[in-house]
């Protein structure tokens, strides 16, 4: 009976349902640790004062719950600490983040559970996010408005101010990169524009004069812009509050600095779900700060999509191109052959060897070709001539055409040799044969190929560190200066943040969390890119279905 039962097959039909099975739970679990280590991160947790004595000095320290673990006495007793009057083997110690960054030696501290002596959660503990030097806890002693106390309610015109000193901020940001920077960007150009007509011998009275007259009438609107600017950052500067922190003294917090303020323990369960949405739409929307450890992600969700979409702009027509020679014309010889073995041999060649050669082909060769012959009066600083989002395009659409040739081979080879000689025998072309029959069959496999691509491209890093990703990029490819795409600027990339953050940060525990929400983030773009391209493949099919009878 056992032996019918494994001639026929159905053991390895089990087994192999298990291992998918057992994959697939693997990969949701994975997706699961990663949104929960990362997303939690966002939701405002209890701040509590601790009073310490023991192993340590007398002290009060003020932080949020980070982590704990238990560490055994032998250990503890081998470091000094006397814990001979404890029963317990092993004693819970946690790990504080107290922020106050400027005030502190590490905003991450270790305490231990037989050093604590008090430990209470006051309501009227306060969370200051600031633009720099992290968070700062404490004590709401006074709020200045305009020089003067503020008398009455000082929660209620503390968050008044702080939503102000936000959009003063924001309308100075916007201003200084719209209008001042476009400003900027035109005396740029016109100093290129003379140094051109420089280089030509072509630069005359009159053209000198030209400029002349462009660049003062900039300067003068740059004047009055200016002034705007300096009027708003006096305006978000004027207001202040002070703070008493674990220390026992009061700080002055310039308002302009304050992003966000809350009071976590005296929050309720919608309050703190409220808080927790918006501190994560400011993780998927604002500009990264503090090397890289606070502040959101946007520019590099930005500069991965971009990238990606530029990618498959380029590899796409190249990829069936390539694919319909191979098929449709090529002969069925030696060289041919031998042009799909090295195909199919290329989807196997690390990726930072793609890296080295779009650097020197891509960047020193073809880009410093292109500021010789288009960009003379750029020298010596580079336009083309480096690192930038088209030549990391570029790279990965060659890392990623094996994969496209090869899915868009295999459609054109299922479609019937009769659908070709149908169409040719009732008098259309060969080239007409292709477009209007062949390639629309063919069209869900070359979505096929794309997705793959998509897919590998928007997780590779090591051959963009080379070629155009950086961890820091002052502008984004896309702005409101024409050409509008400027394909020559670096930019960042989701997958390099999380090898910044994580490996590269100075302050290892407050860049966990983030390392965490970037994977999580990353992960949900490939998927929201495939999904896209998985609906328009199936788009496709059902269009063409009709063809294939």
């Amino acid at each position: 009976m056992v032996k019918q039962w494994f001639k026929s097959g159905s053991p390895w039909i089990w087994m192999t349902g298990g291992a998918v099975s057992i994959s697939l739970i693997s990969v949701l679990g994975l997706l699961a640790m990663i949104a929960w280590k990362g997303l939690s991160f966002f939701w405002p947790s209890e701040v509590v004062q601790f009073e310490l004595e023991g192993s340590i000095a007398k002290q009060t320290v003020i932080g949020e719950v980070y982590d704990r673990e238990l560490v055994p006495k032998t250990r503890l007793a081998a470091t000094g600490i006397d814990v001979s009057e404890f029963e317990k083997e092993e004693i819970e110690r946690l790990l504080i983040k107290t922020g106050n960054r400027e005030y502190v030696d590490l905003d991450f501290r270790w305490i231990l559970e037989t050093d604590i002596k008090n430990k209470t959660a006051p309501a009227a503990l306060a969370v200051f996010e600031r633009s720099k030097n992290g968070n700062f806890y404490g004590y709401v002693e006074s709020v200045i408005k305009d020089g003067n106390p503020v008398e009455g309610d000082k929660i209620e015109a503390l968050h008044e101010l702080v939503e102000r000193a936000v959009d003063l901020n924001d309308e100075a940001l916007d201003l200084q990169n719209g209008d001042i920077g476009h400003i900027n960007y035109a005396l740029e150009r016109l100093r290129l524009k003379e140094k051109g007509y420089l280089l030509d011998n072509a630069l005359t009275d009159e053209r000198v004069a030209e400029l002349a007259q462009e660049r003062a009438e900039l300067r003068a609107q740059y004047g009055v812009l200016e002034k705007d600017l300096f009027a708003l950052r006096k305006q978000a500067k004027r207001d202040h509050v002070t703070v008493k922190d674990m220390r026992g003294e009061v700080v002055t917090i310039p308002m302009y600095q304050v992003l966000d303020v809350w009071f976590p323990n005296d929050m309720g369960f919608f309050a703190k779900l409220g808080h927790y949405f918006v501190q994560l739409g400011k993780f998927v929307s604002d500009d990264p700060r503090e090397a890289n450890t606070e502040g959101g992600v946007f520019p590099a969700i930005f500069g991965t999509v971009f990238m990606v979409m530029l990618m498959a702009v380029i590899v796409t027509p190249f990829g069936v191109v390539a694919a319909i020679y191979l098929h449709e014309y090529a002969a069925k010889n030696a060289i041919t052959k031998m042009i799909r073995i090295a195909v199919i041999n290329l989807a196997g060649v690390p990726s930072i060897v793609y890296g080295v050669f779009g650097l020197g082909f891509f960047v020193y060769m073809l880009g410093g070709s292109l500021d010789q012959l288009f960009y003379p009066e750029s020298s010596p600083t580079p336009v083309f001539g480096t690192p930038g989002v088209m030549w990391s395009a570029l790279t990965l659409a060659i890392l990623t055409l094996p994969v496209v040739i090869v899915s868009t081979e295999e459609g054109l080879s299922r479609i019937p040799s009769t659908v070709r000689d149908g169409s040719l025998a009732l008098g259309a072309t060969k080239v007409e044969t292709l477009w209007r029959i062949i390639i629309p069959m063919a069209s869900p496999a070359i979505m096929t190929g794309l997705i793959l691509a998509v897919a590998r491209a928007a997780g590779e890093v090591a051959p963009l560190m080379l070629v155009g990703v950086v961890k820091m990029a002052p502008t984004l490819p896309l702005d409101g200066n024409f050409p509008y795409f400027h394909l020559d600027r670096k930019f960042m990339h989701l997958g390099f943040h999380i090898y910044d953050v994580g490996f590269q940060s100075p302050n290892v525990e407050a860049a966990r969390p983030l390392v965490y929400a970037t994977a999580f983030l990353l992960v949900s773009v490939i998927i929201t890119l495939n999904i896209t391209a998985i609906g328009i493949r199936n788009h496709l099919r059902e269009k063409f279905r009709s063809l294939e009878h």
